[in-house]
């Protein structure tokens, strides 16, 4: 297959205090994308202390010493959108405004940078704890299974490894925060030399870089968050299950693989792909299509910084029980691993990783755009200009490649099988599957 070149232009400037300016100019559109990146998720929260940078995405949303109320009304009040996210490895915030808005959004995201914690009370932040306490409820315990996730990755990751917990933190963690816990938390990882901000969009780069060094270079710099290590392994199939206010039971398969970017990542996001995402995929085909087995089923390779772990799931069809689907999942698995994939499905694989790649480069801004993009590179890897070598890491994947990988880490002896099932149907759940208690 011809590969399509790909080069995003940008510059890339480290003020005094180390913040990372990366600049991309593109006059297509009156629009500027703010994006801004801190280098902390939950990974670097630590055992009976979970749940800190997720509550602060919503805290920086609260107002700071110079502009003390909520941040949304001046913004869109200019033609701006906004949003922020919070994962197990990062905190980004972002906004898209009219070019003429640019000097706005930098102002405030200084000032929330600079100067939150006077302007954090003790009311702010119980108010937020409650709105995350109650998101929790929400998306977990009153969600259709939406508490396997939380076992998963707890059975997948010992208790010390910082992947054990969800990013939205454990509810006697939240509930036993204290605000002095907090500051000590962002003064600890919400500085210019933890973070990297990207202006994509209708910019006079000069001008650009000028505005982000008025708004942000007098800043003390703090540290640069130190890299966080931590080892996790699978010795046997751990089978766990439990019951839910669900009509049909779950089956979930997980498997610790590489971190993003590693060697093997790229084979296993392509393997997932052909084994469970979309009508041509081998086990919708015989599960869902063929057998009617099963109601769905899907896969993917969950990338995180220092690891990795590659998820089927599947939900029974009335009448069948969860072992079936293991049984017919695992037929599958290892018939990858034995004969590989076709050299049709290599190639599907391949124009579906450049068309999704390509789609989230559509836009200058918001969630996967250009500005996105260039933050996730130079926070993971220092290096913004990574585009064409992440494109090309799955361009290089290769039948054997893809066999190898899939043998190496999807080893039905070293896996978590989990059982989700209707309250009072343990039966349904896979064979030798030991109830936990999950909250």
């Amino acid at each position: 297959m011809r590969r399509l070149p790909l080069n995003i232009s940008f510059t890339k400037h480290t003020l005094a205090n180390g913040l990372d300016v990366l600049l991309h100019e593109d006059h297509g559109c009156p629009i500027v994308a703010v994006n801004l990146w801190y280098h902390v998720g939950s990974k670097n929260e630590r055992p009976g202390h979970t749940g800190f940078a997720h509550l602060f995405e919503h805290l920086m949303f609260e107002g700071s010493q110079h502009y003390d109320r909520g941040y949304f009304q001046p913004l869109q009040g200019a033609g701006a959108t906004l949003n922020g996210s919070t994962n197990a490895d990062r905190t980004n915030y972002w906004e898209v405004v009219p070019s003429g808005a640019l000097e706005l959004a930098l102002w405030m995201e200084s000032d929330r940078m600079g100067y939150l914690l006077p302007a954090l009370t003790d009311a702010k932040f119980s108010n937020q704890r409650d709105v995350v306490l109650n998101e929790r409820r929400q998306n977990y315990e009153n969600r259709p299974y939406g508490l396997a996730i939380i076992a998963l990755l707890e059975a997948l990751f010992p208790p010390d490894h910082p992947y054990h917990w969800t990013t939205i933190g454990a509810i006697a963690d939240l509930q036993a925060a204290r605000l002095d816990d907090m500051q000590a938390f962002f003064r600890r990882y919400y500085r210019p030399a933890n973070a990297s901000i990207a202006l994509a969009g209708d910019i006079n780069p000069e001008d650009a870089l000028g505005l982000a060094r008025h708004y942000f270079e007098d800043f003390d710099p703090g540290e640069r968050a130190e890299p966080v290590r931590a080892a996790a392994a699978l010795s046997r199939d751990e089978r766990i299950q439990f019951e839910d206010r669900v009509e049909l039971p779950r089956l979930y398969l997980a498997w610790l693989t590489p971190a993003m970017f590693a060697e093997g990542d790229a084979d296993l996001d392509l393997a997932t792909d052909l084994l469970a995402n979309g009508k041509t995929s081998r086990l919708y085909r015989r599960l869902v299509f063929d057998a009617r087995i099963a109601t769905d089923v899907s896969a993917s390779q969950n990338s995180r910084e220092i690891a990795g772990y590659t998820q089927i799931t599947a939900t029974a069809a009335p009448g069948h029980a969860l072992g079936e689907l293991e049984h017919a999942i695992l037929e599958e698995i290892v018939r990858l691993t034995q004969s590989g994939p076709t050299d049709e499905e290599i190639e599907r694989g391949r124009v579906q990783a450049e068309s999704q790649f390509m789609l989230r480069l559509q836009t200058v801004g918001g969630f996967g755009g250009k500005s996105d993009q260039l933050n996730a590179y130079n926070v993971f890897l220092g290096d913004p200009a990574y585009f064409d070598r992440d494109l090309a890491r799955y361009q290089a994947v290769t039948g054997a490649s893809l066999r190898a990988a899939a043998a190496r880490y999807l080893d039905p002896a070293r896996r978590v099988t989990l059982s989700v099932v209707p309250q009072g149907r343990t039966a349904l759940a896979a064979p030798g599957s030991e109830p936990v208690v999950v909250s």
